[in-house]
């Protein structure tokens, strides 16, 4: 059997720009996401395109029983994972922190920190016990510097720059790569989960300016995965031209 990357956050944006490239590549892909009518159609696109395997699970990473179930339903084949790319995740809101809504709070914390234990928990002992692997941990530039209202998606990604290092330690003698990708800017669906369906004032924040593009951060990803052996990408930051920071943006429209 080919080799398996195992994708969360599947069915748009990074995850699914992850998915096309590392299919192109003859991965075989085991995607996971909570819309099963879009993994379903970007399985079918995929294996009609490269003709590679692909299985598709409709899980919400949140929920750590389902998690367990569904990695105890899959074929003992299908848990060879050679690549895992933790992408689920998002952010909801941009409120100072004291007008900060709790429900907000308790997605992103279990979505970006306790989803990425929950699936890496399960796909971990595999690559330790065959001494190879390859985890990629979407970050975040919140997970570098934090930003006014951005407080805990902030910090939800510097926990995952950590849990990141700390795997990076724990599995060292066991020959798996652990990396990290934070992207700046990326036009995707991500404004539009902030602000709760508000197309409008997501589309606000990519104008003036050219964003990076899902496809960008999947490229990034599959030079990560392709390096030799010897080498790992620790950490990688990726900005669009016109992004300095968090904050900071040379917008054409800019006064």
């Amino acid at each position: 059997m080919s080799k398996i990357a195992m994708i969360t956050g599947a069915s748009a944006g990074i995850g699914e720009a992850c998915a096309r490239i590392f299919a192109e590549k003859k991965y075989n892909l085991l995607l996971v996401a909570r819309r099963r009518d879009k993994l379903e159609q970007l399985k079918t696109n995929l294996v009609d395109t490269f003709g590679i395997e692909c299985k598709t699970i409709e899980l919400d990473v949140r929920e750590r029983e389902q998690v367990q179930s569904a990695w105890d339903n899959l074929p003992k084949q299908w848990q060879q994972i050679d690549v895992l790319i933790n992408n689920a995740g998002l952010s909801q809101g941009l409120d100072p922190i004291y007008e900060g809504d709790w429900g907000d709070w308790d997605r992103m914390i279990d979505t970006n920190v306790k989803g990425l234990l929950y699936v890496s928990r399960l796909v971990l002992p595999g690559m330790k016990e065959r001494r190879k692997g390859h985890i990629i941990n979407i970050g975040s530039i919140a997970a570098k510097e934090v930003y006014p209202n951005g407080n805990v998606y902030c910090a939800t990604k510097h926990a995952v720059d950590a849990l990141s290092k700390a795997m990076r330690i724990d599995l060292l003698p066991y020959g798996v790569k652990v990396s990290t990708l934070h992207p700046g800017a990326v036009e995707t669906e991500f404004s539009v989960v902030r602000f709760k369906g508000d197309v409008e004032r997501a589309e606000q924040v990519y104008q003036g300016f050219d964003p990076l593009l899902a496809v960008d951060i999947a490229d990034a990803a599959w030079y990560i995965v392709s390096r030799p052996k010897h080498v790992n990408i620790n950490d990688l930051l990726i900005m669009p031209t016109a992004q300095a920071n968090g904050t900071m943006f040379n917008k054409d429209n800019c006064q």
